[in-house]
């Protein structure tokens, strides 16, 4: 089968020999997950996490590495490095994280469902990292969250953010949901388009299937300013950030021979 015809399929029945090569990665990715994350745990008890980039950073390689996965990242020259955003980028499968993370050199905080802090190491990890918890049934989610980001932006600290608030089930990408935008514009903080490709050819959400071998690139572009922003246009600078991700995503469809 060729690569057209496999990362067009919405589902894909995975081969004896692809469950074979997945399990292999899944063990070998545990095995790295779990030291390197409890070596992060106990550093963090007496240094902050910011000051941890290099063992951050080479985590998120590794797990990326371990997928059989070729990474690059294309950054906008306007992505200035000393100040802080709010990336917004697609969602696509358990990797999005670490795909996103090391494409510019920011300190990223991200956003998470405050029941994923159960998961064993990686939700202890993102609790004790100082992730932001989001609760959708809670009504003072938005406050808390907006009070969340200020804290960390007023650090220094920029957002990682994925605002279709679910994982892609067909490679495109879905419709934005408006808190990130809400806060963003109430903070008058830039939001960064952060566009990955490549990933819903390695795992998709619908399975637990890694097939290595492909390409994976984040595409960084331009800043968009907030500041100024009136309440009634939050939707518009939604919009304009979903079209700059799904140009990326759709262009990589386009090049597959997909419509």
């Amino acid at each position: 089968m060729n690569e057209t015809a496999r990362v067009s399929s919405p589902a894909i029945a995975a081969t004896w020999a692809e469950c074979v090569v997945s399990a292999a990665l899944w063990a070998a990715g545990v095995s790295f997950l779990v030291p390197t994350l409890s070596t992060l745990m106990l550093l963090q008890l007496v240094v902050p996490a910011d000051r941890l980039e290099w063992l951050n950073r080479f985590y998120c390689w590794g797990q990326i590495a371990l997928t059989g996965s070729r990474w690059k990242a294309v950054v906008d020259p306007a992505v200035d490095p000393r100040r802080p955003y709010i990336f917004c980028q697609n969602h696509t499968n358990h990797f999005d994280h670490c795909v996103g993370y090391r494409a510019t050199p920011h300190f990223k905080q991200g956003l998470e469902r405050i029941d994923h802090f159960r998961y064993p190491f990686y939700g202890w990890f993102m609790r004790q990292r100082g992730t932001i918890p989001v609760d959708p049934r809670r009504r003072d989610n938005l406050e808390r969250m907006r009070e969340a980001f200020r804290r960390e932006l007023d650090r220094g600290h920029s957002i990682l953010a994925f605002p279709e608030g679910t994982r892609t089930r067909d490679g495109r990408v879905g419709p934005f949901r408006l808190g990130v935008f809400r806060v963003a514009r109430d903070l008058g903080v830039p939001v960064v388009p952060m566009a990955v490709t490549g990933m819903y050819a390695v795992m998709r959400a619908d399975s637990w299937i890694i097939r290595p071998g492909h390409e994976v690139t984040v595409w960084v572009d331009a800043p968009i300013e907030t500041r100024d922003v009136p309440v009634e246009a939050v939707r518009e600078l939604a919009n304009r950030c979903r079209a700059a991700i799904a140009a990326r995503v759709d262009a990589w469809w386009a090049a597959r021979g997909a419509r």
